[in-house]
């Protein structure tokens, strides 16, 4: 047994696993591109401050599951538990805002929460994030929400229910609160869970999003938000969905969908899937105009996306490795040298693969050579090391083979 093993909740991905992992980012490289984002790469460690100013200092993610210790001088550091707000952080931080300007961005990488882990959830893990700023109009959700199907559907999958809600702004909201205040009160303070006691007088909202059973059958009744949508909210909630439904994209109004952090207003949405057990939601936005200035950058609409990769690895399952184009078996200990330097020019003629490093017996490199899948083996034996040759058998075909100057077959690659 291994001395150190790795921490809990965090993972090894074998290249199988990390073939899906490869998948999913090349794919969201090239469909997110065709919709003009450009990719953002931003620091896996920030100040804590960043995380309280963004997503709330009584939310469940800063008050629970952070990632957080003092460096060497005192100060509070945290691993990122989500993307969005290192990348505000980074876009007010550049000056790259302009007004009339939108800039549209995508990052992906680990992030991290102390949770319990569970299947499809770690405590390091992976999401694609897409953010747009400076365009306050519907048309961004829409756009960004279609953009998410099109990655989605890229990837194979389309069994996939997309919810949709609106939180209303800093005009409207307030008596929305007030009404669930009076709701819950009228259902008795104590029969709710203790976080929900809690969120009661920081945010009533999250207490919609409650997980625990007592808490779901008390909520049943409650006031919906779309009810009390002032009418800027309500035209730009009708536009996103007007162009979703145009565009062909079904989904479900959900009026107790409030996201799981406090920046977001107006849209917001979620991607579920039935197929991965409890852990339903495999992606989920919405807008949150609000969060550059409270981090001291311009006004400045913005709405975005995050992708949770390990769920969708769920549902994609694992890949095997692209196979090699070739197997070099070494069958004579003299042909070693020769074989490395024949392996060297393939690569470099772009082909993918594989040598012995020593010789062998014929059967045990065979047997070596189908367990890489390579679609040729070529063999270097007494013969053909002394003659120059290579023995080239057709591995995904009808297993022929022949024999050929190693220069002659390099100038026919």
């Amino acid at each position: 047994m291994p001395s150190i093993k790795k921490i809990k909740g965090f993972a090894d991905l074998f290249p199988e696993d990390a073939a899906v992992f490869t998948r999913m980012e090349n794919t969201a490289r090239e469909i997110f591109s065709r919709y003009g984002f450009g990719e953002l790469r931003t620091p896996i460690l920030e100040k804590t401050e960043l995380f309280i100013k963004s997503i709330g200092e009584d939310t469940d993610v800063v008050g629970k599951e952070m990632f957080t210790f003092p460096d060497r001088k005192g100060r509070s550091m945290t691993m990122r538990p989500e993307a969005t707000a290192g990348v505000v952080r980074a876009f007010v931080e550049s000056g790259r805002y302009q007004p009339g300007k939108v800039l549209k961005y995508f990052t992906t990488g680990p992030m991290f929460r102390y949770e319990r882990p569970q299947k499809g959830r770690q405590r390091q893990f992976h999401q694609l994030n897409a953010e747009i700023f400076g365009a306050p109009e519907p048309q961004a959700d829409a756009e960004l929400i279609l953009m998410l199907k099109s990655f989605l559907n890229e990837l194979g999958l389309t069994k996939l229910t997309f919810e949709l809600n609106s939180l209303g702004c800093h005009d409207c909201r307030p008596a929305y609160r007030q009404a669930l205040i009076d709701f819950y009160q009228s259902k008795g303070r104590d029969g709710f869970c203790e976080d929900c006691q809690r969120r009661m007088d920081t945010n009533p909202l999250r207490v919609l999003d409650c997980k625990s059973a007592s808490c779901k059958e008390l909520v049943q009744g409650a006031p919906e938000i779309t009810d009390h949508l002032c009418g800027e909210c309500s035209d730009h909630f009708a536009q996103v969905k007007d162009i979703l439904g145009t565009a062909g994209v079904e989904y479900v109004l959900n009026p107790r969908l409030v996201r799981g952090l406090d920046y977001y207003i107006r849209t917001a949405f979620e991607v579920t899937s039935n197929d991965i057990g409890s852990q339903t939601a495999v992606a989920g936005g919405g807008r949150y105009d609000g969060l550059p200035k409270s981090l001291g950058g311009p006004d400045c609409a913005s709405t975005g996306f995050a992708c949770g990769m390990e769920r969708l690895a769920m549902l994609l399952g694992a890949k095997d490795a692209d196979a090699p184009d070739f197997y070099i078996a070494v069958i004579d200990d003299r042909a070693a040298n020769d074989a490395m330097l024949f392996a060297q020019k393939l690569r470099e003629k772009g082909q993918r693969g594989e040598v012995s490093y020593a010789g062998g017996s014929m059967k045990s490199r065979m047997r070596a050579a189908n367990k890489t899948g390579a679609s040729k083996c070529f063999i270097l034996g007494e013969a053909e090391f002394a003659e120059g040759t290579v023995t080239v058998k057709d591995m995904a075909g009808d297993d022929e083979q022949y024999t050929v100057s190693r220069e002659e077959y390099l100038k026919k690659v």
